[in-house]
């Protein structure tokens, strides 16, 4: 084993998956996060919680992961904790690592699309402004600008992936309740379908990961194929051996959606169908990974190729990650 290196999150649906990429490679890793991870050496740790002591450690590459997605905050509360998690966990561990025997050699965050903020484009690089004020969107920015500072004031060569839909067995998020949806029948299309979204396989990031830490900057990372709504629904029905499902012709969904975000304005629960969702399974949003592919030589899989490992695991599809 050589070249020891930190996963934080390393527990969660790709962060567990890094771990292993890692260790394939002959990497000696650590994980820190909330918690053990088995036949593995743990930094027990909250990185939303208070300092860290790692003055003892000294770690080539650091890939923080770890990180609160896929909710909707209901509350004051709620939306606090995407800063408290994503912005202050992160200076939490900068901080940690400057107190190390010696700084590492790269820093990794792995991010989201989110941070653009936006609900319609096609094919959008790097290089597009982000905008995002929502509540994780802005965190995650504001996570991306404290590595980008750190490692220019440190000498530290930084990384960053934005990353779009992760798909794989137990996917989290959007993604997972739309697959446990179709799995239980109760899933419903919206208008023609024919939105596209970019998403990428779990194990292809992960695998890639270590060649971006290497070379640093920041990478958008999707399949390349970036799939209609339609497309996916009928690729998941066919393994399970249905027929696609029907689809909510546009003034049904409208009045829907207008209903469900009447309800959850009353109840704080989240219903099926609301105005947010509708737009999301309307509007075309993809992002070029033309960056990774000549940088990296990146040369992900297809999703769709790959369906029937989305409906494995569903117990596990509705987890936050953090």
């Amino acid at each position: 084993m050589h070249s020891p290196c930190l996963v934080t999150g390393g527990s969660g649906f790709l962060g567990r998956r890094v771990v292993r990429s890692l260790e394939r490679q002959g990497r000696e890793v650590t994980v820190l996060g909330r918690a053990v991870v088995p036949g593995r050496r743990t930094v027990l740790v909250d990185l939303s919680g208070g300092g860290i002591d790692l003055h003892a450690e000294a770690f080539q590459c650091v890939y923080h992961v770890a990180g609160l997605a896929h909710i909707e905050p209901r509350t004051d509360e709620e939306r606090g904790r995407f800063a408290i998690v994503n912005v202050g966990g992160t200076r939490t561990l900068l901080a940690a690592l400057e107190q190390c025997r010696q700084l590492p050699e790269s820093f990794l965050l792995v991010s989201t699309v989110a941070v653009y903020g936006l609900e319609e484009g096609v094919l959008l690089d790097e290089t597009t402004e982000r905008r995002a004020n929502d509540p994780y969107g802005l965190s995650k920015r504001q996570a991306e600008d404290l590595v980008q500072e750190w490692g220019a004031r440190h000498g530290v060569r930084t990384a960053i992936v934005r990353l779009p839909l992760v798909a794989g067995r137990g996917a989290p998020g959007n993604l997972g309740r739309m697959v446990a949806a179709m799995a239980r029948g109760r899933y419903l299309g919206v208008g023609t379908g024919s939105a596209r979204r970019s998403m990428v396989r779990v194990t292809d990031v992960a695998a890639v990961l270590p060649e971006v830490a290497q070379s640093g900057g920041i990478f958008h990372l999707t399949d390349g194929q970036h799939p209609s709504f339609a497309e996916l629904e009928a690729a998941l029905a066919a393994v399970l051996g249905r027929r696609p499902p029907w689809h909510l012709p546009m003034p049904l969904a409208r009045a829907a959606a207008g209903a469900g975000e009447a309800i959850e304005s009353l109840t704080r629960r989240r219903m099926p169908l609301d105005r947010r969702g509708l737009v999301k399974m309307t509007s075309t949003l993809t992002f070029s990974d033309e960056k990774a592919r000549q940088a990296l030589g990146w040369a992900p899989t297809r999703v769709l190729d790959f369906v029937p490992e989305l409906l494995d695991g569903l117990s596990a599809a509705s987890e936050p990650a953090e």
